[in-house]
């Protein structure tokens, strides 16, 4: 049986702060796989890491990431689950391919546009993987699917990943008629009766989340998924 591969989710962040280069340093230390990341433009066009629109559940900010220019959004701190680590920063994604570059690790850099589309950012992170050379290395997912077909309209050789988390009917096929190269459903997903099944005929590999129990892995292990996303890239050796 191919072995499972663990992504480590926002990075390591059940050990750090989330989508902080201290937590993909973590994951690279603990030997994960490959690290997932969220990105999102500033107001005046930088790439820059992180999860959620807004700037207060993991900054000490408020309001919007496109309202901030990137000299603002360094100034603040990014680190409000580990304050014994001290601060952080928000990285630029060119900052995390630096990183990543020379580590056998792929990036799963999801494009948050499904509340703000971010009018060129589909542009922006094709051209940035392809001047750093990490175009191999690299697999876009996202929750607004016309961004996946934007990706690969643009470069067809592209891979990307359908998130979802609603229960989308014969989700599966769905994804082949998308053209995406794999699924990225939120773990609850494979209660469906017939799920793992219609992705084995769709030959469309499964990229699970977020799995963050021993149980659940196992779970997702005796299922046949091909990736875990997971704060805690260790959890195989807990």
């Amino acid at each position: 049986m191919k072995k499972m591969k663990i992504w480590a989710h926002r990075g390591a962040s059940g050990y750090a702060p989330e989508n902080t280069m201290e937590a993909f340093s973590e994951a690279v230390r603990r030997k994960a796989d490959g690290i997932e990341l969220d990105v999102q433009l500033t107001k005046d066009g930088e790439i820059v890491v992180i999860h959620d629109e807004k700037l207060e559940r993991v900054s000490n900010g408020t309001g919007w990431v496109k309202d901030y220019a990137l000299k603002e959004l360094r100034k603040l701190n990014f680190n409000k689950t580990f304050p014994e680590q001290g601060s952080a920063r928000i990285p630029t994604l060119k900052e995390v391919y630096e990183l990543m570059k020379k580590e056998d690790m792929l990036v799963n850099v999801e494009l948050k546009t499904s509340i703000v589309f971010y009018e060129g950012l589909v542009d922006k992170v094709l051209d940035l993987a392809a001047r750093m050379g990490m175009e191999e290395k690299v697999l876009y997912s996202s929750f607004n699917h016309y961004t996946l077909l934007e990706i690969k309209k643009k470069n067809p050789g592209t891979r990307t990943g359908m998130l979802f988390e609603d229960g989308i009917v014969d989700a599966p096929a769905y994804g082949k008629r998308l053209g995406v190269d794999a699924l990225h459903p939120i773990y609850a997903h494979l209660q469906h009766p017939g799920f793992l099944e219609q992705c084995r005929e769709e030959k469309l590999p499964l990229h699970v989340w977020t799995v963050n129990t021993k149980e659940r892995f196992r779970q997702m292990e005796k299922a046949g998924v091909d990736v875990v996303i997971t704060n805690f890239p260790d959890i195989p050796y807990w």
